[in-house]
């Protein structure tokens, strides 16, 4: 399965929207340099599809990415299929293992409240750092495995 980066977003402050940077480094075990996010936890890093953001969009709002506050847009890898404990190659160098499927939202954002739904809850993913490195708009993102135990 592969896919590429649409977007890489970062955030200073948690509950706000990210936004868009050409490229950032990753730092293992902690996440993206200069995200509010990032830190030593298992959601070092999120990911959402752009196909999840177009059904969203389909219900006429206008959305970017970044707009759910995830880390990584995606296209072209079906996040929804992806297993806790598998490991992604992001680029020439980054690997990350996905630690959790979704999350509960405990204050509902700005596009709950405008529809009476999200879908970053049910169809983001979350990650921690195996192996840091660059990466830039436009990466390859690929399935290499289940991380060894």
């Amino acid at each position: 399965m592969k896919g590429r980066i649409v977007s890489i977003n970062i955030s200073e402050n948690k509950g706000t929207k990210k936004t868009e940077v050409g490229k950032a480094f990753v730092k293992k075990g902690f996440g993206i340099e200069g995200d509010a996010h990032a830190g030593d936890w298992h959601r070092q890093i999120s990911l959402l599809a752009k196909e999840s953001i177009e059904k969203m969009e389909a219900r006429d709002l206008d959305l970017r990415p970044g707009d759910f506050a995830e880390n990584l847009t995606t296209a072209g890898i079906d996040l929804t299929d992806i297993k806790i404990g598998t490991s992604l190659k992001i680029g020439k160098d980054v690997i990350i293992e996905i630690t959790r499927i979704g999350k509960e939202c405990h204050d509902r954002c700005e596009i709950y409240h405008r529809l009476g739904d999200c879908v970053m809850p049910r169809e983001g993913i979350f990650a921690k750092v195996n192996r840091g490195g660059w990466i830039e708009k436009g990466d390859d993102i690929m399935v290499v495995g289940l991380t060894p135990k």
